[in-house]
């Protein structure tokens, strides 16, 4: 199932397959936590919370998404109505000004969706290109401790690199040419 893309899940799903809506909620949950947390600030039950109700109203209204690659910005947009309205409940006993968005929501929710796009192009990648630049950006491990470790010699550690970047960038502007044709669009 991780071999699916987003778009061919949703199809599955629509289709009634349970494996296929499993791995949907997987491949999602981080992304929708992450939005609750993060760009809402929403206490730890807060965000369960609203997390079960994304999934729930994902499950119900699944079918009028008018298209299936448009599932990321449409569980966004859902989980930021849904803590909203959150917050909205938690402060109805208090008096509070117009704004419940906290400052900043916007800037993390693009970095999240950001995070989560390197993640799936990460993904297409072969293996060997995933380990070298996981070694490299995220663990800050050196071109000598890489090549001992993948049993390459460190003087070509740089030309990998270079190599699988270029094939990242790639994985990279074919999804946001993917992303750019279908709009995102949903129907109410």
């Amino acid at each position: 199932m991780s071999a699916l893309t987003d778009g061919q899940l949703v199809g599955r799903c629509r289709a009634g397959d349970d494996v296929a809506w499993n791995e949907l909620v997987e491949r999602f949950s981080r992304y929708v936590y992450a939005i609750c947390v993060q760009a809402f600030r929403l206490r730890e039950h807060d965000a369960e919370d609203v997390f079960q109700g994304v999934f729930a109203k994902v499950y119900e209204h699944l079918p009028r998404l008018r298209d299936d690659d448009a599932i990321r910005p449409w569980l966004g947009q859902l989980t930021r109505r849904c803590c909203v309205d959150r917050l909205r409940s938690g402060v109805r006993e208090q008096p509070v000004g117009d704004e419940l968005e906290p400052p900043g929501a916007d800037e993390t929710l693009a970095r999240l969706d950001d995070a989560l796009t390197v993640h799936a192009a990460l993904a297409e990648l072969s293996e060997v290109c995933r380990e070298i630049l996981d070694r490299f950006f995220a663990r800050d491990e050196s071109y000598h401790t890489i090549g001992e470790a993948l049993s390459i010699p460190p003087g070509t550690i740089a030309s990998r690199i270079s190599r699988c970047l270029s094939k990242l960038k790639d994985a990279l502007e074919g999804r946001s040419s993917a992303a750019a044709a279908s709009g995102g669009k949903v129907t109410r």
